[in-house]
């Protein structure tokens, strides 16, 4: 093999081998959630979040987003705030977890345009519970990737959804709910 061969062949597999390792990179349905414990705000006041608190009350949405008073993570805090009483008559809660500006999550759960005041947010210093469900922005290490998750109220991941864009992640979490709450009946 040539030189001139070879280079567009090593491009092509390396190419190919970082789409995968993109593609694969949430934990899987079925899997067993990683059990957590974060500080967190809900309304701009401080408590601890535990998982497996939330989970003895039903589901739990966990969706990860880069970082707090960023214009995407803003947009998404606001479609799960005005969404949250649906997600609460399904009997899931909901809790966002960043790695990125963690200093100003007390203004961010209170902010009318993001959080409201409806749901938590939690810390993740250093992305440590990012990397534990394989939701770590791989352009900004230390920093959590927009990726949502459903547990079960056994621990188990449910649904994984992960994109960019935070415009599809409460439709795609409220319906892993609902089917959730269907096939428990």
């Amino acid at each position: 093999m040539t030189m001139k061969n070879f280079l567009p062949r090593a491009v092509a597999l390396a190419v190919s081998l970082c789409v995968a390792a993109t593609a694969s990179a949430a934990l899987k349905t079925g899997a067993e959630a990683p059990a957590f414990s974060a500080p967190a705000y809900l309304a701009g006041k401080p408590f601890t979040f535990t998982l497996a608190d939330a989970l003895k009350k039903g589901p739990v949405v966990v969706y990860f987003f880069p970082a707090a008073n960023t214009a995407g993570c803003n947009l998404e805090a606001h479609l799960f705030s005005e969404a949250v009483d649906q997600f609460k008559a399904h009997g899931a809660t909901v809790i966002g977890v960043t790695a990125g500006n963690t200093d100003q999550l007390a203004d961010f759960s209170k902010n009318t345009e993001t959080c409201g005041g409806k749901f938590p947010v939690a810390a993740d210093a250093g992305a440590k519970i990012a990397a534990q469900y394989d939701a770590t922005l791989a352009e900004k290490p230390g920093w959590s990737d927009r990726t949502s998750y459903v547990i079960t109220p056994q621990g188990k991941v449910a649904h994984v959804y992960s994109d960019r864009s935070p415009k599809l992640h409460v439709q795609e979490t409220l319906d892993a709910v609902k089917a959730l709450e269907h096939s428990a009946h």
